[in-house]
């Protein structure tokens, strides 16, 4: 068996050659935490019976185990809790003198913890005194660096779907999330970052498209998604499939071929919508002219589908009710564009620019 750092044999070495080789190797310390947060995006930290600081969720990652299996069995251990362990958020990395070896952490995403879960927590191994939850600027704030800092590039992950890289606590220059936006803007200006750490830092923006849909009476034709929780409605449409080279008529096409089982090409481009979200990605929706449905086109529609409850067709006035008002704003200016033969119109939060 090789000794420790020693090389692997000349000749071709056996899988447990191979095995004692890398075992025998100086690793670093890993550990994995979670960024656990409840339904009222409250989020999570832990009094220990050990420490005189609150900490996140979690621990080192024993033997063999990956860093969703540590986590989770962290989670079952000081919590009780047997939930899943969602995406990897952040990753820091540290030297680490006082114990004579660097150290790599992993944030991960845990929950949103439903009421019942949340009323599951209990503390069977006895090294947690009490769970805290607090909004995340109060729990960013009552963290020691550098947990605060992984908890508000991690909270910045989550929100733009992305991933944020740390070095002893430091969001690295070209991090794709964490990255606060001022030192991202100085970097730039100063032409810091090379093509790939540019791309990865830039402001995301989300594509959209919608089609608007009315029959002989001038009604609008609605969706009622089934991932709408509240029962809303919206028009159809979708996402952009951009990575599969699709672009807004497409996605617009497909959307309704998907949702409503009806396939026809679009009509002219009515809007465009640009909504801000900080610190979420802004959003670019285009909105079509789907054309007016007469009854034979009424009657081919099918929403067999598991995202679609059910489809509607609504007065202006009914619309407002039914709808979320940045929505019934472009509804609104869309119909009037479509009536006036005007447009494309410019729309910010559904408002036209002035």
């Amino acid at each position: 068996m090789p000794e420790l750092n020693s090389p692997l044999p000349i000749s071709t070495p056996t899988m447990e050659e191979v095995r004692a080789y890398d075992a025998a190797q100086p690793a670093p310390l890993f550990s994995a935490t979670g960024l656990v947060v409840d339904t009222r995006d409250r989020v999570l930290l832990l009094s220990p019976s050990y420490k005189d600081h609150l900490e996140l969720p979690g621990g080192l990652i024993a033997d063999t185990e990956s860093p969703e299996e540590g986590l989770a069995r962290g989670l079952k251990e000081e919590l009780g809790l047997a939930v899943p362990v969602g995406r990897l958020l952040a990753v820091d990395s540290a030297p680490s003198a006082d114990l004579g070896r660097s150290a790599v952490m992993h944030l991960h995403l845990v929950g949103p913890l439903d009421e019942d879960q949340v009323a599951e927590i209990s503390f069977p191994g006895g090294e947690i005194i009490a769970p805290n939850w607090y909004e995340p600027e109060e729990a960013i704030a009552r963290l020691p660096e550098p947990l605060a800092a992984r908890l508000r590039a991690g909270l910045s992950a989550w929100c733009i779907g992305s991933v944020a890289h740390l070095v002893d606590g430091q969001v690295q220059p070209g991090s794709p999330s964490g990255l606060a936006a001022q030192r991202r803007a100085e970097l730039e200006r100063a032409n810091l970052l090379d093509a790939a750490s540019r791309r990865a830092v830039r402001p995301k923006v989300l594509a959209g498209s919608t089609v608007l849909f009315t029959d002989a009476a001038g009604r609008v034709l609605l969706i009622q998604p089934t991932y709408r929780t509240d029962g809303g409605w919206e028009l159809p449409g979708s996402d952009v499939d951009s990575d599969l080279g699709e672009n807004p008529r497409q996605a617009a096409r497909r959307a309704v071929r998907e949702q409503l089982g009806l396939d026809a090409p679009m009509g002219r481009l009515l809007a465009t919508n640009w909504a801000n979200k900080t610190p979420h990605p802004a959003q670019v929706g285009f909105t079509y002219n789907g054309g007016v449905l007469g009854e034979a086109d009424l009657a081919r529609i099918r929403t067999d589908t598991a995202g679609i409850r059910q489809w509607r067709l609504a007065e202006l006035s009914e619309v407002a009710s039914v709808v979320a008002h940045p929505l019934y704003s472009r509804i609104e200016a869309c119909l009037s564009a479509l009536h006036e033969a005007a447009g494309p119109l410019e729309l910010y939060g559904g408002v036209p620019w002035a």
